[in-house]
């Protein structure tokens, strides 16, 4: 018998998983990606079951840890006066999202790095495709025009780490603060916009 798409809520991309979104297909006649199908078929399992996927790693685990702890250092050294961590969710038709931090003229988000060897101290440009998209998605929300993707690095709590813990409270904040501009980029939330109406019309089909 086919699930009711009554108790389905209608799909709305988190601005965290917008990258997944954002991978093209293989082939010229496909409309989504393997990865993107992949992603939305586990998303309505957690529709249909009621469960959301636990997703375990040491390296989440830090970065909730020390989320606080990094936006206090990093608005520190920045100058973000009375920065203080956003708990303001936020959604339209086709996004939703809980910015990091949201100044008068732009959107930061915080990442933080597991050690120095993950840091992106040499990368000019930003590697990780997914936070460029999860910026572009907090933009179009809030309605700001500039984002930062801010990465810091902090000493890992000594419960996560199996190796000697490594204290860098003495390194100069230049090699533990890497900051990346984005500019808002309307083509790029337009095609966001049509990949949801896709993905929706996916989700129709798997569940019929």
């Amino acid at each position: 018998s086919s699930i009711s798409v009554q108790i389905m809520k209608e799909f709305k991309i988190r601005a965290s998983a917008a990258g997944k979104l954002m991978i093209k297909p293989r082939s010229k006649s496909e409309v989504l990606s393997k990865t993107t199908k992949g992603y939305l078929e586990e998303w309505t399992k957690q529709q249909v079951y009621g469960v959301r996927k636990q997703i375990k790693s040491k390296y989440l685990d830090k970065g909730n840890a020390v989320e606080d702890a990094a936006i206090d250092y990093a608005a520190e050294n920045l100058g973000w006066l009375f920065a203080t961590k956003n708990e303001e969710y936020f959604e339209d038709e086709y996004f939703c999202g809980t910015p990091d931090l949201i100044l008068e003229d732009k959107i930061i988000d915080i990442k933080s790095s597991w050690d120095c060897f993950t840091f992106p101290l040499f990368e000019d440009k930003i590697t990780n495709k997914d936070y460029y998209h999860q910026l572009q998605v907090y933009m179009h929300l809030t309605g700001k025009r500039k984002a930062e993707l801010v990465y810091v690095l902090m000493n890992t709590p000594e419960e996560l780490t199996y190796e000697d813990s490594i204290d860098y409270s003495e390194v100069d904040s230049k090699y533990r603060i890497k900051r990346y501009e984005i500019e808002y980029n309307e083509e790029d939330i337009y095609i966001l916009q049509q990949v949801v109406l896709e993905s929706r019309e996916y989700i129709k089909e798997i569940i019929k």
